[in-house]
């Protein structure tokens, strides 16, 4: 595939089709902190199914909660009410079933390239050789196309770069959840594109199906990558306000999606429900 097509089309060879079977499931969950004016509640009495292989964006005003619900899934954040169960599994702490990329990358800035992942690599999968290890760390740098700057360090790397290294980290440990907060805000509009299609490539790749939950503000990022938005409310207190199928069909293409009217439809949908319109009666 050249970088032409790489950068407008969603690069599954054909529709995905999501497992019905639970992987995320948010059940009655309230998270508050405390503060030195009182109680502080972020998020209220929230419940969510996400299905294996399946993309959810969380979007939403900022301040709104959709990273500290988020952190409740990667085991960041503990909830004060409900809980979170993760493979069927109650979520007590973070865990290698979960990946998580943020937006500042959070690479290591001492270690190269090929040093990040490894380290990723050689701390959670235990169990391989390290001939294993070292053999997971040149794939996925070849999946990205990183090989050629494995020895760099991250201070050397352009913002695609960092990020490419940070998603291929998260993707070399194999976990069933890949979790995404803001991670391509800061990158520009080419950049940001090309990320696009190298997380659905990897998505689709070797039929892992994954199940990814990313947080965004950007409402064509959420429909181009998702197969559900869910709109968070406005906090203190938030919870969801609705969730939009996005029944667009795989593959999809950047440069035509934005005429198909289905697109047309739910991009106005989300708009609506991020800004109400306000009028003065008479």
């Amino acid at each position: 595939m050249d970088t032409a097509t790489l950068l407008l089309t969603d690069s599954a060879s054909e529709y995905h089709k999501v497992d019905t079977s639970v992987s995320i499931s948010i059940q009655d969950v309230t998270i508050s902190f405390d503060t030195p004016k009182g109680e502080f509640v972020a998020v209220k009495d929230v419940s969510l199914e996400v299905a294996k292989g399946e993309i959810v964006a969380l979007i939403g005003h900022s301040g709104c909660g959709k990273s500290t619900l988020m952190n409740t899934i990667s085991g960041m954040v503990k909830p004060t009410k409900g809980r979170v169960l993760a493979n069927d599994n109650v979520v007590k702490g973070p865990g290698p079933d979960r990946g998580i990329v943020f937006q500042n990358y959070s690479l290591l800035p001492w270690l190269t390239v090929y040093e990040n992942i490894f380290e990723a690599v050689d701390s959670v999968l235990k169990h391989k050789s390290a001939a294993q290890k070292r053999q997971i760390v040149e794939d996925g740098l070849n999946t990205v196309n990183l090989w050629p700057h494995k020895d760099k360090l991250p201070s050397q790397l352009s913002g695609g770069m960092k990020q490419r290294t940070a998603i291929a980290r998260a993707f070399a440990i194999n976990p069933s959840i890949l979790l995404l907060d803001e991670p391509f805000g800061a990158l520009d509009a080419l950049t940001k594109g090309t990320m696009h299609i190298e997380l659905l490539r990897l998505w689709n790749l070797d039929n892992r199906d994954k199940t990814i939950v990313m947080v965004t503000h950007d409402i064509e990022e959420a429909i181009f990558l998702s197969d559900r938005v869910v709109v968070m409310s406005n906090g203190p207190g938030a919870g969801i306000k609705e969730i939009v199928n996005i029944d667009i069909e795989r593959p999809r293409n950047k440069k035509d999606i934005v005429h198909n009217p289905k697109y047309i439809k739910i991009h106005d949908k989300l708009m609506n429900l991020l800004f109400e319109k306000f009028s003065i009666e008479d």
